[in-house]
């Protein structure tokens, strides 16, 4: 059984995986090479757990030593138990949420390995282009969990979905919903081809279908492109897809911001 140790210096070396968590250039390039995200909060932290994610150390306030009581019991990494002023100066702001844990990251599956992991049957797949709104990119991935999407699939320049702000924005939904990211793209996308997904790219296009006749198609098996916050899906993007789709809209508005026309397209595409 883990008991909780106070630590009382910010400068304390067993705090740094919590160092500096609002300097988004310094966590985008730290993290990822060293093998570790942050949940922040009960319910966040327990889906990692849940999701089977191994826990490196916990961070926090007096106040949730006893609602975490369990999972201080269970844990094999240490518990560190400081005031909520420590942790503003550690982090870089204010910690309201009173918990935070330091996780490691497990090896993602390759496109192959994801798909095949789906099973048979009717599957939907989000597809997300150059997404690097952390806020964005979390959204997507709570209406996918929440609208039953299978799996996403990000290109390259994708954010971190790991990022605190993407795990918090998502609910931890990150943490559930299976994904990966691509090294050749658009190429790869023949590979949802090859497992029998439709590529249907969101974008403006004049010879694009409306969304309804899309889901009217049904289409047993469908890929949802989805593009940057500004530009859309690149030409490359489009060329690759085997259908246009638009969402309609109302005189004078052009478009949706990429976190909701992904929770629409997945609304109107569901079974």
């Amino acid at each position: 059984m883990t008991r909780p140790v106070p630590v009382t210096d910010p400068a304390d070396p067993r705090l740094a995986d919590y160092t500096s968590l609002t300097d988004v250039e310094l966590r985008r390039r730290r993290e990822p090479a060293e093998g570790l995200f942050i949940a922040e909060g009960e319910k966040v932290i327990r889906r990692a757990l849940a999701a089977g994610y191994p826990m490196r150390s916990m961070l926090l306030s007096a106040k949730w030593l006893g609602p975490m009581g369990d999972v201080i019991d269970a844990a094999t990494a240490p518990v560190y138990e400081v005031t909520p002023a420590l942790a503003e100066q550690v982090t870089g702001y204010h910690v309201h949420r009173g918990a935070l844990a330091a996780m490691a990251r497990t090896p993602l599956p390759s496109l192959d390995a994801l798909l095949d992991g789906l099973g048979p049957g009717p599957r939907r797949v989000a597809v997300f282009e150059d997404t690097v709104d952390h806020a964005n990119l979390g959204a997507g991935f709570r209406s996918a969990a929440a609208l039953g999407v299978d799996a996403v699939v990000l290109s390259p320049r994708c954010a971190d979905p790991f990022y605190r702000r993407a795990v918090k924005v998502s609910m931890g939904a990150v943490l559930s919903v299976p994904w990966t990211r691509l090294t050749d793209w658009p190429g790869d996308l023949e590979r949802l081809r090859a497992h029998g997904f439709r590529l249907a790219a969101l974008c403006l296009a004049e010879d694009a279908v409306p969304l309804d006749e899309l889901a009217a198609a049904g289409h047993p098996r469908l890929a949802l492109m989805l593009g940057t916050e500004g530009d859309g899906l690149t030409p490359a993007a489009l060329r690759a897809a085997d259908t246009r789709v638009t969402i309609p809209m109302a005189a004078g508005v052009d478009s949706l911001n990429v976190a909701a026309a992904s929770a629409v397209a997945f609304y109107a595409t569901r079974p």
